[in-house]
């Protein structure tokens, strides 16, 4: 009996163009709450859960921001330093637009768990705060500094992206001037 296939953007990591590349991003991403709510339900260590929860959340910062968001959706971003001045400003680096085919499915798993773990952390904290464990929100709040700082950055990097891929077109792809005229006078002359 066959198996019918899932559709095209669905979540299904199977149809993933970088497999190996979305379940780490996902395990990085799932670990960290893992480690934190079984370490809140069966240990009262904290120091260790603290250790090892802010283990995974700089490896799935870095592998995030370095090579998931870079083979996933073709973005990239980092903070460049002014030496002179001390200024510090983002970068974002998007891939050329005719270069990458970006994968629906790796682009909705990766948009999904950019936003979803933050509101996770938040929800944690909320918890803690009700459940009067205020020992654990400095590590709460360091899991948000981090998966916000990744969301706010892919964010701006998506609309960079967005942005000049349409100037992009705009220039390279004839004279936008030239475009505009023509469908008016195509529109006008038509009736």
């Amino acid at each position: 009996m066959e198996q019918p296939q899932p559709a095209p953007g669905s979540l299904s990591w199977r149809l993933s163009s970088h497999p190996i590349t979305l379940l780490t991003f996902l395990g990085f991403r799932v670990s960290s709450l893992l480690v934190y709510l079984f370490g809140l339900l069966f240990t009262d260590n904290l120091v260790m859960i603290f250790i090892i929860t802010i283990l995974l959340l700089a490896a799935d910062f870095y592998y995030l921001k370095n090579i998931a968001g870079r083979r996933l959706v073709g973005l990239r971003w980092w903070n460049e330093v002014d030496p002179s001045t001390g200024d510090s400003h983002w970068v974002f680096e998007s891939s050329e637009p005719g270069t990458k085919v970006i994968n629906a499915t790796d682009s909705r798993f990766f948009w999904i768990a950019i936003y979803a773990q933050p509101l996770f952390w938040i929800a944690l904290a909320v918890v803690a705060v009700f459940s009067f464990k205020f020992i654990w929100l400095p590590l709460v709040a360091i899991a948000l500094v981090l998966t916000i700082t990744n969301s706010l950055a892919f964010s701006r990097c998506d609309k960079f992206s967005q942005a000049s891929n349409i100037a992009g077109s705009a220039f390279n792809g004839g004279n936008l001037a030239g475009s505009i005229a023509s469908n008016m006078v195509g529109r006008f002359f038509s009736r």
